[in-house]
Order: C-alpha cells, then sequence, then structure tokens
C-alpha cells in the first residue's frame, strides 16, 4: 500500500476547499458553511466573550453566544477551557448561568456513559397525551427540505442546511415544531439535525429532543407567536401570515397540540 501524503497549508480558504471537493470526487459546487475553524480562532471567539451580554441575551437568536459548539464537538477547545474563562470573569449570577449550559452538556454526555442503549429509546412515556405509536416514524420530506410552507420554519430550516449552525432557541422551535405541530417521533427529528449540524454531538442533541418532546422532561416544550417575536426581532419573516399557527396563547396551544393536560400551570 502507497501512502499519500496531503497539503495542509493552502493560501486561502477557497484553495482548501477546492482541494477537498477535489479529493472527494465532488464534481458539482458544494455550499461550504460560513463558519471558520480552527483552535486559534476558537480561543480569540473564547476571548472576546462577555458573560454579562451572553446572560442577558443568550436566549435571543441574535444574541451574544459563544458559537463554539462545533469547535468543543470536535475537541478544538475543552469544555474545561469555558469554565475557566468563566471564573475568570467572577462568581457573579451571569457566569452561573453560562457555567449552567456547559454542565446541560456535560450531564447529557454522562447519561449517553453510563446507559449508552438509551440513546435512541425513549427514556420516559410521552407526556402529551399520545403514545408513541401516535408519532409518526419518518420526517416528512417538506421539512427535510424546508418546504412546510410556515414561513419561520422555513426559514430557520434554510439556516440549518446552509450553514450547519442553529442558534439553540432555533434548534427548540424546529424540535418543537416537528414533534408537537407535526407529531412526528423525535429519532427522526434527531437524525435529521445529526446529518446537518457541524456540531452534531450525539448526547447532546437526542437529549435535548427528548426534553423537547417530553420524554426526558416533565412536560413538553412548545412556544408561540409572542415568544418568537421576543427572541427573534431580526427575523423578519415572523410577521408572513403562514406563521399564524403559533399565533395563540398557550393555553390555545396546549389545547390544540395535546390529547389532554398532564401537568396544571401551564
Amino acid at each position: 500500500m502507497t501512502l499519500v501524503t496531503l497539503p495542509t497549508q493552502f493560501t486561502s480558504r477557497a484553495e482548501r476547499t477546492s482541494f477537498i471537493s477535489q479529493l472527494f470526487g465532488l464534481t458539482e459546487p458544494t455550499a461550504v458553511s460560513a463558519l471558520v475553524g480552527g483552535r486559534t480562532r476558537a480561543l480569540n471567539q473564547l476571548a472576546q466573550l462577555n458573560i454579562k451580554d451572553y446572560a442577558r441575551t443568550r436566549n435571543h437568536l441574535e444574541g451574544a453566544v459563544t458559537q463554539l459548539s462545533a469547535a468543543i464537538r470536535h475537541g478544538v477547545v475543552q469544555p474545561i477551557e469555558l469554565v475557566d474563562m468563566a471564573q475568570q470573569q467572577g462568581s457573579s449570577d451571569e457566569s452561573k448561568r453560562f457555567l449552567q449550559q456547559v454542565c446541560w452538556r456535560e450531564y447529557f454526555h454522562q447519561v449517553h456513559h453510563r446507559q449508552p442503549h438509551l440513546l435512541w429509546q425513549d427514556i420516559e412515556p410521552y407526556k402529551t397525551g399520545f403514545t408513541a405509536e401516535e408519532y409518526a416514524n419518518a420526517l416528512p420530506k417538506d421539512i427535510e427540505h424546508g418546504a412546510t410552507g410556515v414561513e419561520f420554519i422555513d426559514a430557520l430550516i434554510k439556516q440549518l442546511i446552509t450553514t450547519g449552525y442553529l442558534h439553540n432557541h432555533a434548534r427548540l422551535y424546529l424540535a418543537a415544531y416537528t414533534v408537537h405541530w407535526r407529531r412526528v417521533k423525535w429519532q427522526a427529528g434527531a437524525q435529521w439535525f445529526l446529518h446537518h449540524l457541524l456540531d452534531g454531538d450525539v448526547a447532546s442533541n437526542n437529549y435535548s429532543w427528548q426534553w423537547v418532546a417530553s420524554t426526558f422532561s416533565a412536560k413538553p416544550y412548545f412556544f408561540n407567536l409572542d415568544n418568537v417575536k421576543k427572541y427573534s426581532p431580526a427575523l423578519q419573516s415572523f410577521n408572513h401570515p403562514s406563521n399564524a399557527i403559533f399565533d395563540y396563547t398557550y393555553e390555545q396551544l396546549q389545547q390544540t397540540l395535546f390529547a389532554h393536560t398532564i401537568n396544571e400551570g401551564w
């Protein structure tokens, strides 16, 4: 067997992209995410993070989040480095909120490590009034390709497909729409995300989908249009008439989406 030494240095990102396309025999132009990797860039992003801004805006789709999930997923940055950075900025409530998110990721990994056989199984029954058998096994094609006709949802799907990245809140929106509005099993949605996400961490991904579905939480996660407007003001697609399916109170959506109420006071 002949060993071939591949180049590791390129004059530009375009040159590297071209080389990789040729290496894998890609004859058609392939979309490349705008996200740029590398440890130097990741450390610069980490150094520039303002914990207070993060805590104040992290739920907003345009918020001051780290966007380091891909670097963490692929071992470019270690979670302990995030912890060290947060501690350097003090023990404020803001840093604690940041550390909570790091801990959630580690928690999901510990669950996976201890019980790997549960990764694709419902840990608990759905708490929506429906059984698992009442959810579709396959992801509908219109969701897969961003052609649902719901403008807000299609805008998020387009971002997922073209960039390989979504803000965490956007992921919750898509997961909730898939599971609760379209009644599709979380496993189908989780597989879809892993196909596209550059930070596709199977433990965080799957258990987050289960949290939305209510098979790993006390109740299902869902949202309404007021929530979208609050946290996505820069995304003009929420004004489209097709988003009217979300334009209800939480009480009204609860009655529409779920077979019966499990928890009072939602």
